[in-house]
């Protein structure tokens, strides 16, 4: 067995290696954009080859934090992280040898290992999660948060097929996480909520969700003082059976009074179509969910043929549904920010003890 310690401070080393950091800032002001171009613009920086993937532990995944952080800063949010926007994530690479060869896998410090027995042969300073706040406005609920999110990590370079090795990841979760940059921007740039909001971009979710896991532990607001935790995931393609274009599905939708909500507000959202897909529970929402936080996941991924794979490229997203769908998530971000809390129906919580995958 053998074990790294992969320990995120964004190091000058790495920093330089990514020198050129990509920002959507142009000639044109933003204003000037629709929002359809603003996210045609982010995703195509985020999903590009330049960013090699952006699997967890490597320069690419490091150029993307940079690339996020540098982007909430442009927009004027508050950095809520140990090093500005960064929320350090240190992470236990261990490769086993088994009868099919070695295998890595990633692990958080925290999880059952006992790690004074093992060697630490080298240190990598490059994950993290990028996080950020906009203050309530109202004091009467201001000490109370919703988090918002999506993961930026994705799965790298892999087997090549009809000649592209590269795993850009567009609609995984690229467009979730370009989501969560406009509705920032937005939440920014308009009526400030009456509730805390949140910004969190985690890493490594494609390894279980341990970015997630990490600021669960380390929270950046008190968890006892978070209402609701809203995720967007795979939002760059309409799916038929939510509706099509500009409708989203929302993963859990029957646990919690959150989806009942946002429906009776207006929101072109359904229930989950396919629930034997368990989609619930394959999401960062699931970590929010096994505490007590009513969490879910936006969606209009329709299990197209290019997950995890190269073909997942930003020439197949649909940037007019996309921005339709994000509209309605801003409004679904104000409302949980402004309106009453969402509660666990009765049956909610069911199938929600033990660890999360």
């Amino acid at each position: 067995m053998r074990i790294e310690l992969v320990i995120p401070a964004l190091s000058l080393a790495l920093v330089s290696a990514c020198a050129e950091i990509p920002d959507a800032s142009n000639d044109l002001s933003d204003d000037m954009l629709t929002r359809a171009e603003r996210l045609e613009q982010l995703l195509s920086i985020l999903a590009s080859d330049s960013m090699q993937g952006r699997k967890t532990g490597t320069p690419g995944s490091t150029k993307a934090a940079l690339f996020l952080a540098n982007e909430l800063e442009r927009y004027g949010l508050d950095p809520a992280g140990d090093n500005g926007f960064f929320q350090n994530v240190p992470l236990a690479r261990i490769q086993v040898d088994g009868p099919n060869g070695p295998r890595e896998r990633l692990m958080l410090p925290s999880a059952s290992l006992d790690f004074d027995e093992l060697p630490v042969e080298n240190i990598i300073e490059n994950e993290v999660n990028v996080v950020a706040l906009i203050p309530g406005s109202d004091p009467s609920v201001s000490n109370e948060a919703v988090v918002i999110g999506a993961h930026y990590d994705h799965v790298g370079i892999g087997p090549p097929i009809e000649g592209d090795s590269i795993y850009n990841g567009a609609d995984d979760d690229g467009s979730g996480t370009v989501a969560i940059l406009e509705i920032a921007r937005d939440l920014v740039r308009n009526e400030q909520p009456r509730r805390t909001v949140v910004i969190l971009l985690s890493t490594a979710e494609e390894m279980g969700l341990l970015g997630t896991h990490w600021y669960i532990e380390n929270p950046v607001f008190p968890l006892e003082q978070t209402v609701a935790d809203f995720q967007i995931e795979m939002i760059g393609r309409p799916d038929s059976l939510a509706g099509g274009f500009g409708r989203g599905w929302l993963t859990g939708f029957e646990r919690t009074t959150m989806g009942e909500q946002l429906v009776n507000r207006g929101s072109p959202i359904v229930p989950d179509p396919r629930p034997d897909q368990n989609f619930f529970f394959r999401s960062d929402n699931i970590a929010f969910a096994r505490i007590g936080i009513p969490a879910h996941t936006l969606s209009s991924y329709n299990l197209h043929d290019d997950y995890h794979r190269p073909s997942d490229e930003v020439q197949y997203v649909d940037f007019d549904h996309m921005a339709a769908i994000v509209e309605a998530a801003v409004e679904a971000v104000r409302i949980l920010a402004n309106g009453p809390k969402p509660n666990w129906v009765e049956g909610g919580m069911e199938g929600l003890t033990g660890n999360t995958p």
